[in-house]
């Protein structure tokens, strides 16, 4: 039972090699992002934008190989992350240093 328990907290879930929150959170902060800025060359342009799905795909891919590369050589990247993201929300920004 120890076994499963410490293997479970050693290995979070991972999405192509990247821990799972990490991996949503960069697919929706591209999406957000991409979002915006196809709206606003629909806007600005008209149907003649130079902004093509094609960019929010390889960005995601590029990023999201770059994040597989971090977190191999940290796997615990994705619960250091949510626990800073956490302290922030609580107003210690004195603890997001280590």
């Amino acid at each position: 039972m120890k076994q499963q328990v410490l293997k479970a907290l050693a290995n979070p879930a991972r999405i192509f090699y990247v821990p799972y929150g990490l991996a949503v959170m960069n697919f929706a902060i591209q999406f957000l992002i991409f979002i915006i800025a196809f709206v606003a060359g629909l806007l600005l342009y008209g149907p003649d934008s130079w902004v093509n799905p094609m960019y929010f795909l390889i960005s995601v891919g590029l990023v999201h190989m770059a994040l597989a590369a971090v977190s191999k050589r940290d796997p615990q990247l994705g619960q250091i992350v949510s626990a800073k993201i956490q302290l922030f929300k609580k107003k210690i920004p004195d603890k997001l240093v280590a």
